[in-house]
């Protein structure tokens, strides 16, 4: 990963002064959350694709094998809208592109190796949030989950807001750095400085797949702190 700037550092610094930035701990029964992770962002010629979501392929399929591995539950989103658009509202008519996902369209389906197995939970969304008008926060506090890892695309769009909506129901987002996409590497780093600061930690994929591993609580608290 690149060095931050000096910039960059004294950014960090001073939201830690003014009191951002504070630990969020890493709870007992955690739950893996994958965002809109298809084909729309992945296959060229899609309004949506753009390099950094097929970056992120990778390092979903290992979250996704650790998770099942540890007895983790996993979730996937997806996103799919009548002929029309008419149940995505506002967002539809203004991401012309969410068109990706009409019936019809292939774009919508998930992208190898990041598939439910057909005993896990898929929520389907109209908005970014998946919190938004699905039956996900029910689900994660059924299965008594206090925290979640986050991943998926995008990061300023559906991620960011599924952690912001995850941290507001109470579960303790934890986003996970290289398996997020953007479109570009400014939205990307800036959404994910932003939510450090204000909403969610930020961890590598290392430090989220040990942190699915059993571990006592005092090795859970140190393996899993946000990275600077």
């Amino acid at each position: 990963m690149t060095r931050p700037s000096t910039d960059a550092l004294d950014l960090t610094a001073d939201y830690q002064r003014a009191g951002f930035g504070a630990r969020l701990p890493f709870g007992q029964q955690p739950a893996l959350v994958v965002v809109d992770v298809v084909q729309a962002y992945v296959q060229p010629g899609s309004g949506l694709y753009a390099q950094g979501f097929v970056d992120a392929v990778e390092p979903n399929r290992r979250l996704v094998a650790a998770a099942r591995a540890a007895g983790v539950p996993v979730i996937f989103t997806r996103v799919a809208y009548d002929a029309l658009g008419r149940d995505g509202g506002l967002f539809f008519r203004k991401v012309p592109a969410l068109r990706s996902f009409v019936p019809g369209s292939p774009l919508g389906a998930f992208v190898a190796g990041v598939e439910p197995e057909a005993h896990e939970t898929v929520v389907t969304k109209q908005y970014a949030s998946a919190f938004f008008g699905t039956s996900l926060a029910s689900t994660l506090t059924a299965l008594k989950v206090d925290t979640v890892l986050v991943t998926g695309f995008s990061t300023s769009g559906c991620v960011r807001a599924t952690a912001l909506d995850a941290l507001q129901h109470g579960f303790a987002p934890f986003v996970v750095r290289e398996a997020c996409g953007d479109r570009d590497e400014r939205p990307q780093q800036s959404n994910l400085f932003d939510l450090q600061a204000k909403y969610a930690e930020v961890v590598s994929v290392e430090e989220a797949i040990q942190a699915l591993r059993p571990v006592d609580d005092a090795k859970s608290d140190a393996v899993l702190q946000a990275s600077d």
